[in-house]
């Protein structure tokens, strides 16, 4: 670690407690039948791949939810059911990266979309009575970004966005292909895996 500058986290699985299936039972109990084809672990298909790469607003997303829909439903309730899958931020990891921000630069690269990130994940940010950008010294989101994880380009993107060095830099995710991507560009890696807290390395 004598090397290491910067510390680059995911966040779903990472720094975030999630649940794919509760988002397919939410999705499916509002009228929404493919929604298990559509929403993965790691990666997305559909509306929901083009919402994270920001190639659709959230007012888009919604409107391609209610077209598959076998009913109608409004916007929070589609709002309400992408956020289950989302469970909610330990404190002990917040207060890690608080501890970690100290000896470190701390940077998120997230695959994420808007209605996730502007509520339930800004509130759980805001648990200890901070906000995102007092943990973190910059952010590089899929939908800002235009690309997503594995993509080589949003990996560069970190690197040019936050003047820093792959080398210097250790990024921990709990996606194997997505670790195998920032190794290939010269990132150190750390895989999170389930049962395990990324502040167990660094502290």
């Amino acid at each position: 670690m004598s090397e290491i500058k910067n510390l680059l986290f995911d966040l779903g699985g990472v720094i975030m407690n999630i649940r794919r299936e509760n988002c397919v039972a939410a999705l499916e109990a509002i009228g929404i039948a493919d929604a298990d084809e559509m929403l993965g672990l790691y990666a997305q298909k559909g509306p929901f791949a083009q919402l994270e790469d920001g190639a659709i607003t959230a007012d888009q997303f919604r409107n391609a939810m209610r077209s598959r829909a076998s009913r109608p439903i409004t916007d929070s309730e589609i709002d309400n059911a992408l956020n289950c899958f989302l469970i909610g931020i330990p404190r002990e990891r917040l207060r890690a990266l608080e501890r970690l921000h100290g000896k470190y630069n701390i940077y998120m690269l997230s695959n994420t979309n808007p209605i996730m990130f502007n509520s339930k994940i800004d509130a759980e940010f805001r648990q200890d009575g901070h906000d995102v950008n007092y943990y973190f010294d910059g952010l590089c989101l899929s939908y800002v970004e235009g690309c997503s994880k594995p993509e080589a380009k949003i990996f560069e993107s970190v690197l040019e966005r936050f003047d820093i060095r792959a080398d210097e830099t250790l990024f921990f995710d709990d996606s194997q292909t997505n670790i195998d991507a920032a190794r290939a560009i010269g990132f150190n890696v750390h895989l999170v895996e389930p049962g395990t807290e990324f502040y167990n390395i660094v502290e």
